[in-house]
């Protein structure tokens, strides 16, 4: 018995394999469509959402010219390295000799030649197809390049070695040496092909007898003719290197030296010649045959290379150069010296000998009455926190942690003050009210500028704020307060709707429901691209990863969607070309908020120019603390300008870019690439030039080389007897530099005060004393005229101090301070009760024929809810210290109880802030004896910190919930308590009763740059 079945056909009863055939047929085609598809929305949903975003902004030229560069350079690399590549290997294989010798090398490679001939089509299009990928996206990369070298300026002034104009290294040499390279590339690459594919299949032969020629005709023929063209490229190279070496770095000084023009540029233009001599021989070689000639050229080359290249160089500078090298050197340092100048924008610096007092005297500041009154103790690096305890109103609102510093005109005077925006920040809502809707839809934007003036304070030292409150109240006048667009914006919102979706949160209120609502008007103002309809909802929802965009009721035909918002994203994407400014400030300009940020144009092929890393040069101890302020990108340059001007409006987010400095060739060169980009410098109102001020980061690059290029004489500077460093900031460990600081004085032998951005110099060295040996201010105020710069702005002055160390550098000077047996005492008494102290930013003022120090103080408390107020001013002349509640108490003391200057304006109306103006409380009606009076006021105070208490619980219960209604009852009850609290101290000291916002002790304020 048998159990085996017969086997079952599966094809029985019907045609074998055709419906499974087409059923798998019909599915893999269509998974290759779908993948295509997909693959298809997802390239768009980057490239055509970028066109979308930038024809919205009226910049869509910079993107059709960069994208058109870069496909064009793709291109032209690609086909140049594919075909290069390709047509090698495909002519070696064509010409492979048809009967390869007989030999062991030969039998060894037939194995390889079996395995590879299968896939030898395949690989001769696929390797040079890959390679040519590779170099198209390196090409591509370089479209700002080739970009400049076709739009190359005329710059006016000739290179000191070969009077070349100077547009030739900054636009055509780095172009013509891009190409060079490439295409030395390209040489090499198809040379290493046609290489192992003649090996490969014969046409070259390694080992085996020398009675045998080791290469085939065709293969000498093709390998000769490559070397040849290596050898050309080789020797445009050399001397082009002629040309490169003026932008050399070495120890001492940039630029060619006397051993590189008296021998290293011989020696370029010597190597040129030899390796055009070989690209010869090899042609040679390629129509007769013989080797001998093109492999003694390239020993010759070597040979060359190290002798002439190499040796020679070195025996010029050991015993030429160096026994007279102060000598010998002097003629370039002095290029260096004024290619470095000229580059950096410090050629007209104004030096002056400063010979500062040390002792203090009695009126010696009544000459200087002006720079005195203007000193600010603000510092918006400190008063941060302050701001947002003050200011900040609700959680899902912020301040930067560093603010800034602008000036405005208050009942026609300049007045400096610290400001800030006030930010949307969804990190400050409770977890349960984030989702979708909430993040995207309902919480898009922050609500108005708060401003603090700089010479005064409120009570206790609390800032006394300018422009404060929801909805905004102060003297800056009517303006659009929403802030859609600012450094601290969510990714992305989404606002429009029709009309009666009032869906957005606008601020909130004390009335009714604890918010108002509003709709941004997408009908008629336009802030982001629109995605009202299926295919720019799709395209969104795939870049965004998030499929509410497609599904969402409220993404709808007025819809239009945000992103990219910040101010310095914004700039760098419109204006690719520049380097931009660590710092992004706010400003109230004709009715609107926005944001100011400076771009230089950079280069790194400046003739004898010193190179500076930009990062290294720029970094201090407020880019480290602060997440706010930046220091400038990794990069090396030896020439920088402030060409553009640039602002964001923070409503709807457009970009304005104005041509700052229209004598910058290389900007001139941007404004050929991209001509409808840039407004000229006419086109600036009054009202921003007003708010336009000389920017940090380039100040800092100068002061970074005005540490050295201030010695003019090259043997001098040879011996760096007199070089300078920029302090350490003392508020900070480690070695890191003390920022700049703006502040309004008047220079010595100068006839009024002016808005400056000023730093000091100690000498350089790391066993140097901390004394002062310079001063340098820079006028940093731009006028107020519509398109006219004011006539100083930019004017540099520097102040050279005594060497002999007398006048103490701020080292020194916060060592006195921190050492002084009254600060110490004062110090001690205001650190009681778990109180931080707080020292603000140490300025310097050359001022009373000497240097004055000042340096705030401010206190805050060591736990729970803290933020500073300003409460001591040190002040220190020479070796005298003196510390005072106010900035006149201390500078009475330092000298001999008479200045010579009243800094306090006087104390304000009773009950009236100094700036934001308030009501006057009723006055006492009934007198109180002293005892009565003082139970009353215990009684009083106890009562108020105790409301206080209970409206903080319930202010953050009601937050918490989302009440907002609650919460504004809290904080009325809350300031409250506090103006009864300070009422009641008030009393008890003995004083008048003030108000939260009564000036208790106003003082003008120095502020660190910002």
């Amino acid at each position: 018995m048998s159990f085996a079945s017969t086997p079952r056909n599966p094809s029985a009863g019907r045609p074998a394999g055709r419906p499974s055939e087409r059923r798998r047929g019909a599915l893999v085609p269509t998974l290759i469509v779908l993948g295509a598809i997909v693959v298809l929305v997802l390239i768009l949903a980057q490239v055509w959402t970028e066109w979308l975003w930038f024809d919205q902004l009226g910049f869509i030229e910079v993107l059709r010219t960069e994208w058109g560069t870069r496909a064009v350079l793709f291109v032209v690399g690609f086909l140049a390295m594919a075909v290069a590549v390709g047509l090698t290997m495909r002519y070696a294989y064509r010409s492979r000799p048809v009967y390869a010798p007989s030999t062991p090398e030969q039998a060894s490679l037939d194995q390889y030649r079996e395995a590879i001939e299968p896939l030898r089509r395949l690989v001769m299009i696929v390797a040079p197809a890959l390679l040519g990928l590779f170099a198209g996206a390196a090409v591509s990369q370089r479209w700002d390049t080739v970009q400049l070298w076709m739009h190359a300026q005329h710059v006016g002034t000739a290179d000191p070695q070969y009077g070349i104009d100077l547009g030739f290294y900054l636009f055509v040499l780095p172009g013509i040496r891009f190409v060079v390279s490439f295409l030395i590339a390209v040489t090499v690459l198809s040379g290493v092909a046609a290489l192992a594919t003649q090996y490969l299949y014969g046409g070259l032969r390694v080992g085996g007898s020398n009675d045998m020629p080791r290469t085939t005709r065709a293969a000498r023929i093709q390998l000769s003719v490559i070397a040849a063209v290596l050898m050309l490229l080789v020797a445009a190279n050399y001397w082009l290197d002629r040309y490169s070496i003026l932008t050399k770095t070495a120890e001492k000084f940039d630029g060619a030296a006397y051993t590189d023009v008296h021998a290293v540029i011989p020696s370029k233009a010597i190597l040129a010649g030899i390796a055009v001599f070989v690209a010869v021989t090899f042609v040679v070689t390629a129509v007769r045959g013989n080797w001998r000639m093109p492999l003694i050229g390239v020993g010759l080359m070597v040979v060359a290379a190290i002798a002439v290249g190499g040796i020679y160089p070195a025996v010029v500078q050991r015993f030429q150069v160096q026994p007279n090298q102060q000598d010998a050197e002097a003629e370039y340092i002095k290029r260096n010296i004024e290619a470095t100048r000229d580059a950096y924008g410090i050629e007209d610096v104004d030096v002056k000998e400063y010979d500062a007092k040390v002792t203090a005297e009695p009126q010696a500041l009544r000459d200087d009455a002006e720079t005195a009154a203007s000193i600010r103790l603000l510092d918006p690096q400190v008063v941060s926190p302050s701001f947002k305890q003050l200011q900040q109103v609700t959680t899902f609102y912020s301040f930067p942690d560093t603010l800034s510093v602008d000036r405005y005109e208050i009942d026609g005077e300049s007045q400096d003050t610290v400001i800030a925006a006030r930010e949307l920040n969804l990190s400050g809502l409770e977890a349960s009210q984030r989702n979708w809707t909430n993040d995207v839809t309902v919480y898009t934007h922050g609500y108005g500028v708060v401003a603090a003036a700089g010479n005064r304070t409120a009570a206790r030292g609390a800032p006394s704020f300018l422009e404060s409150g929801i909805p905004s109240k102060g003297v800056l006048g009517e303006y659009e307060p929403r802030i859609y667009f600012s450094p601290g914006s969510p990714q992305y919102s989404i606002v429009g709707g029709p009309e009666g979706s009032d869906w957005e949160l606008d601020r909130p209120t004390n009335d009714g429901g604890g918010s108002v609502n509003t709709r941004f008007p997408t009908q008629d103002v336009s802030a982001g691209p629109s995605v009202g309809n299926a295919w720019n909802k799709l395209l969104y929802a795939v870049k965004f990863g998030s499929e509410q965009i497609l599904f969402s009721d409220r993404v709808n035909e007025h819809s239009q969607i945000l992103y990219d918002r910040s101010p310095r994203d914004r700039v760098e994407k419109v204006a690719p070309y520049l380097t931009l400014d660590g710092r992004v400030y706010p400003a109230v300009v004709d009715g609107r908020v926005v944001w100011i940020v400076d771009g230089y144009t950079t280069s790194s092929q400046y003739p004898y120019a010193a190179q500076v890393t930009l990062d290294d040069a720029t970094v201090d101890s407020l880019t480290q603390s602060s997440q706010t302020v930046q220091a400038l990108q990794p990069k090396t340059a030896n020439y920088i300008r402030n060409s553009v001007k640039a602002t964001v409006d923070a409503y709807d987010g457009t970009v304005t870019l104005y041509a700052w400095d229209d004598e910058d060739p290389i900007l001139r060169a941007w404004q050929e690439i991209f001509p409808t980009s840039l407004q000229p410098l006419s086109e600036i109102e009054g009202e921003l030039m007003a708010h336009l001020r000389y920017p940090e980061d380039l100040f800092k690059v100068q002061r970074e080389l005005l540490a050295r290029y201030h010695v003019s004489n090259p043997k001098q500077f040879f011996t760096g007897t007199d070089f300078w460093a920029v302090p350490d900031d003392p508020n900070t460990a480690g070695n890191v530099a003390q920022p700049p600081y703006y502040m309004t004085l008047r220079m010595p032998e100068e006839k009024s005060a002016s808005f400056s951005l000023t730093s000091t110099f100690i000498p350089f060295g790391q066993q140097a004393r901390n004394v002062m040996r310079g001063y340098i201010a820079v006028d940093a105020d731009a006028g107020s005229q519509d398109g006219t710069k004011a006539p100083g702005y930019g004017k540099i002055r520097l102040l050279e101090l005594p060497r002999d160390g007398s006048v103490p550098g701020p080292g020194q000077v916060n060592n006195n301070m921190t050492t002084d047996s009254k600060v110490a005492e004062e110090f001690t008494l205001l650190g009681r009760g778990g109180a931080n102290i707080v020292r603000a930013n140490l300025l310097a003022l050359p001022v009373g024929d000497g240097m004055l120090y000042v340096q705030p103080v401010y206190l805050q408390a060591e736990t729970g809810t803290t933020f500073p107020l300003l409460q001591r001013v040190i002040v220190a002349f020479g070796d005298e210290v003196a510390i005072s509640e106010t900035l006149d108490g201390a500078l009475n003391d330092v000298f001999d109880g008479d200045s010579g200057v009243e800094t306090d304006p006087g104390a304000p109306p009773a009950g009236e802030d100094p700036g934001t103006g308030g009501e006057k409380p009723e006055e006492p009606t009934t007198p109180q004896e002293p005892g009565d009076a003082d139970a009353k006021a215990r009684a009083d105070l106890a009562d108020a910190l105790e409301r206080a208490r209970v409206a903080i619980q319930e202010g953050q219960a009601a937050l918490a919930e989302g009440d907002f209604a609650a919460y504004g009852e809290s904080q009325d009850a809350l300031d409250q308590a506090i103006a009864d609290a300070l009422d009641a101290e008030a009393r008890l000291e003995g004083g008048t009763a003030v108000t939260p916002t009564q000036a208790a002790t106003p003082a003008p304020t120095a502020t660190a740059g910002s």
